[in-house]
């Protein structure tokens, strides 16, 4: 065996190298998420099918981990990336995702004073909209979630196989646009989808539009699936004064030869003390494929943030749904909580959330 030889000036000359490089090039790398599980109870559930009591993943948040990280390339200039994965609290399993690994976020990008770009998996302009507009801030029950997942399950929420851009705030205006390649050879329409956003904020008052148009087929297979042929359109507002939070807004959701909603809501969220926070919704679905089909909800919760880090949660609400109607009161649970059969469903879950 011939043994080599590495002088020390030129370990010296790679070492000198090494922490030039690193010095021009700061990185970070951070791990974080948020684990949510707690108690649920529902008067009804799928079918009509009785009282239910169970252990609940998620009822507020999602239940995440993920890795995100930014080295700066000199100039202003920095390349960004994140992996974010759900999970189920109830069983260590794959949830709050399009059921895969990193099933929520997977993409790099660059960051500078032009915006950023990203490409990869990642969540739509419209539903990050959906983020901004909902008076339950998108809480796992009692919100606008339910709507969109009942309507065309995680299709305008997680986009594969996109590219994103994300200007600057200029005057208090901002806008993304996304574009996601279906993949098909010879068909560039199958499972293409697009969508973008446009806010405006000037001192308490918030505006903002956004669109998402996505086709069926495309090479991406994904449960729940993300290209279902949705088209969504979002506009709202919404008015700080102090520690209280107006919003309303109205939300366009149609699938072809599916769900056709119109979903008008609106509600208040008020930061009582630092340590209480207390959100209010009302939301009426109105199903314009059938005449006398349409779903009221309304919810209220509490939240007690003990630290920084982790907080205690309570939530209750109804749903009325009439004609063919089944929208339900919360995510999870194989689906029995997402649904509900005609009449009136109540229910409520309490929780402990942990970011770290």
């Amino acid at each position: 065996m011939k043994k080599v030889h590495i002088g020390r000036s030129a370990i010296a000359m790679a070492s000198a190298m090494f922490f030039a490089g690193a010095a021009h090039a700061q990185s970070s790398v951070s791990l974080y998420g948020i684990y949510d599980a707690g108690l649920i109870y529902m008067s009804k559930t799928t079918a009509n099918s009785g009282k239910l009591i169970a252990f609940n993943d998620s009822g507020n948040m999602p239940s995440i981990f993920g890795f995100t990280g930014t080295e700066d390339l000199g100039g202003g200039l920095s390349a960004v990336f994140k992996l974010e994965s759900g999970f189920s609290a109830n069983t260590g399993g794959f949830n709050n995702s399009n059921g895969n690994l990193f099933g929520r976020d997977a993409w790099v990008g660059l960051k500078g004073g032009f915006g950023e770009v990203h490409a990869g998996l990642q969540q739509s302009p419209f539903f990050m909209s959906m983020v901004f507009q909902d008076p339950r801030n998108l809480s796992n029950f009692g919100s606008s979630m339910v709507f969109l997942a009942t309507t065309s399950g995680a299709t305008g929420i997680f986009t594969p196989n996109s590219i994103q851009y994300t200007s600057p705030v200029l005057g208090g205006l901002q806008g993304s646009a996304l574009f996601s390649f279906g993949g098909v050879a010879g068909n560039f329409q199958s499972g293409r989808q697009y969508s973008a956003n446009l806010s405006y904020h000037w001192q308490g008052l918030g505006i903002n539009a956004a669109y998402f148009n996505g086709n069926a087929g495309g090479t991406v297979s994904t449960t729940p699936p993300t290209t279902e042929a949705l088209t969504g359109k979002l506009i709202g507002a919404t008015y700080t004064f102090g520690s209280l939070t107006a919003k309303a807004s109205y939300m366009k959701l149609k699938v072809a030869a599916g769900a056709n909603e119109d979903v008008y809501l609106g509600g208040l969220d008020y930061m009582i003390t630092p340590a209480l926070d207390v959100s209010a919704g009302v939301y009426h679905a109105n199903n314009r494929n059938e005449s006398g089909s349409h779903t009221l909800l309304g919810s209220i919760g509490a939240v007690y943030f003990l630290s920084k880090r982790t907080s205690l949660y309570a939530q209750f609400g109804a749903v009325n749904n009439k004609g063919t109607q089944d929208i339900g009161l919360s995510m999870g649970l194989g689906g029995t909580t997402m649904f509900a059969p005609t009449g009136t469903t109540t229910g409520g879950s309490i929780g402990i959330t942990h970011n770290f």
